[in-house]
């Protein structure tokens, strides 16, 4: 329901007769009313509904008539017994529901409590009643038209149910007038609470985490942005997460709060419930505050792209470097977003002798168990890069070229690994399958060996905390005297990923490095196709999989490691003899 927007306060009222009971408290905008109209509003806690019906004639007349005296709305929220819980005043165009916390609501069951307000316009039930409805799994939403002299008009009523192709997740009952709702409100809910729950054991079966993704425009044309959508549906399918929608909303630029705008917020919430999702996944990255305002309106976990990847590298670390790179990245990630985090129930209060508070403190311990978390990994990063400097001396003494298989991610570079070398190395038709170097030797046709190696696969805005954490392991590719820039034939956007993994590789400083394109997965593309990617790019078509074009791609590999090798030393050679002559 619409948010009120003046700031809320409570009336206290303790119950008659009854020592030592709690207060009772009337939340809302009670500003500017007479003690009587308050004390009106502090004597709805007293009244009881039977609990088989929804609302009673009685009860809804005299919410209406203390709506009409003060002009603004008035809503109550009602336990199952009939007994009033909660009292709720806003202003003539909105209403605000006080925190109560989870209560009994979860996977397939309601909160236990439904909202009947009054609309002092009668227009019925508003887009914001139905968010609501879906975001607190309410029983039921009812809202009373105000007529004239404060009589009750219709009743407009809404509920939540299993969603399905044909229907958007709620229904709405006809309007009716309170007097002639005979609905019994008791097995109708018993009921329908059964099917939610048949619901959700259902889909909860063999089933992952369900997701919706959700992308803004935000200047970018169509094409571009059902590429991501589609890249990262993929991440989402390598992290185990089923996806049940895509949301995308074209706007010039996004929201500061939600980057979305507040009637799309409203939609998706709705959405959510329809589809029974657990989580909430954003193609943009989204700051601390727009993270923490999406998670509180929609009761859901909210994470964006750089945390799925974060967390696809937590699940696929094996190696202790890669645990230790990983873990660094998801601290870098979450150290500014610890201030997001602290219990809103604690003072966070500043500045001068008294004014720290306990939540201020929780939070400082936190950054510094972080911080000194990070320096700790950073120090045993450190250590490792030195053993792995050791042993590529050792390498490099011994004469043996390396060859580095980079790429973007998914783009087949462990199978084609695993078809030079005939190896077994794990292969998976996931996004970021293998995160730790995997090095095979390679022996060529003339009877030279090489060290062939597979680092991990790049994509587009690889974020900035990950390429640091992993700046160790992509030192290894300083030692490679070529590297082979496998990619993925058969998608629709060969040069942007070319483009993707080449930044990359200038941001690490291995832009100047020799490099040869293969194109993989050309048994996906038509008849002819692979011979006029090699034309226009000048590279080598392969498919892997079915070992097609491998023989072409070791002799163009041994032209540029051996003959350009000598090719180059001739010319030295010659140069030092002319130098020598004087010439």
């Amino acid at each position: 329901m619409p948010r009120s927007g003046a700031l809320p306060t409570l009336s206290r009222l303790r119950l008659p007769g009854v020592p030592g009971a709690p207060l009772i408290h009337v939340f809302g905008n009670t500003r500017g009313l007479k003690a009587s109209q308050v004390r009106q509003l502090e004597r709805l806690f007293r009244r009881r509904l039977p609990a088989d019906r929804l609302v009673s004639n009685e009860f809804a007349r005299h919410l209406c008539e203390i709506s009409n005296e003060i002009r603004r709305q008035v809503g109550v929220l009602v336990d199952r017994r009939g007994d009033i819980q909660h009292v709720m005043v806003g202003d003539a165009s909105g209403i605000q529901l006080p925190d109560w916390g989870r209560l009994r609501a979860g996977r397939g069951r309601l909160r236990g409590l439904r909202c009947i307000h009054t609309h002092l316009g009668g227009e019925g039930l508003s887009r914001d009643d139905l968010t609501d409805l879906a975001v607190l799994r309410l029983d039921a939403m009812v809202s009373l038209a105000v007529r004239e002299g404060g009589l009750p008009g219709l009743a407009h009523t809404a509920a939540l149910r299993p969603a399905n192709d044909d229907d958007a997740g709620t229904m709405q009952l006809e309007p009716q007038h309170p007097a002639q709702l005979d609905l019994d409100f008791a097995a109708w809910i018993r009921e329908l609470e059964n099917e939610l729950a048949q619901t959700a054991r259902t889909r909860q079966v063999g089933s992952g985490e369900r997701a919706i993704l959700v992308s803004v425009s935000a200047g970018r044309d169509r094409e571009t942005l059902d590429i991501h959508l589609e890249e990262l549906r993929e991440l989402a399918r390598s992290a185990g997460i089923r996806v049940c929608d895509v949301i995308t909303q074209t706007r010039p630029r996004v929201d500061a709060k939600t980057l979305l705008g507040s009637g799309r917020v409203s939609d998706l919430v709705v959405r959510c419930f329809q589809q029974d999702v657990d989580l909430v996944i954003f193609d943009q990255d989204l700051t601390p505050t727009q993270a923490r305002n999406l998670a509180e309106r929609m009761e859901l976990r909210v994470v964006d792209r750089t945390q799925l990847i974060l967390d696809i590298f937590a699940q696929r670390a094996t190696t202790r470097d890669g645990r230790l790179q990983v873990e660094l990245a998801q601290l870098r990630y979450c150290m500014p977003r610890l201030a997001q985090r602290a219990d809103q129930s604690l003072s966070r209060l500043a500045g001068g002798i008294g004014g720290r508070g306990p939540g201020e403190t929780k939070l400082e311990s936190d950054r510094r168990r972080v911080r000194d978390r990070i320096t700790r990994l950073e120090r045993d990063l450190a250590r490792l890069t030195k053993q792995r400097e050791r042993r590529r001396r050792r390498r490099g003494r011994r004469g043996v070229p390396v060859l580095s298989i980079v790429g973007y991610t998914n783009a087949g570079k462990s199978t084609l690994l695993r078809a030079l070398t005939r190896t077994e190395v794990l292969v998976e038709d996931k996004m970021f399958a293998t995160l730790d170097p995997v090095s095979r030797r390679l022996r060529f046709p003339r009877e030279r060996e090489v060290i062939i190696t597979d680092t991990v696969g790049f994509i587009r805005d690889l974020p900035d905390d990950l390429v640091a954490a992993f700046h160790a392991t992509l030192e290894e590719l300083q030692d490679a005297s070529l590297l082979i820039h496998v990619v993925d034939a058969s998608t629709s956007d060969l040069e942007r990923r070319i483009g993707a993994v080449r930044a990359v590789l200038d941001e690490i400083g291995l832009g100047n490095k020799p490099e040869l394109l293969v194109f993989n997965q050309i048994d996906k593309l038509p008849a002819g196709a692979a011979s006029v990617l090699e034309k226009r790019y000048g590279c080598i078509a392969v498919s892997a999989l079915r070992i097609e074009g491998l023989h072409r791609l070791l002799e163009r590999a041994e032209h540029l490691l051996w003959e350009q090798d000598a090719t180059s030393v001739d010319q030295r050679r010659l140069t030092e003899g002319l130098i020598a002559q004087g010439v």
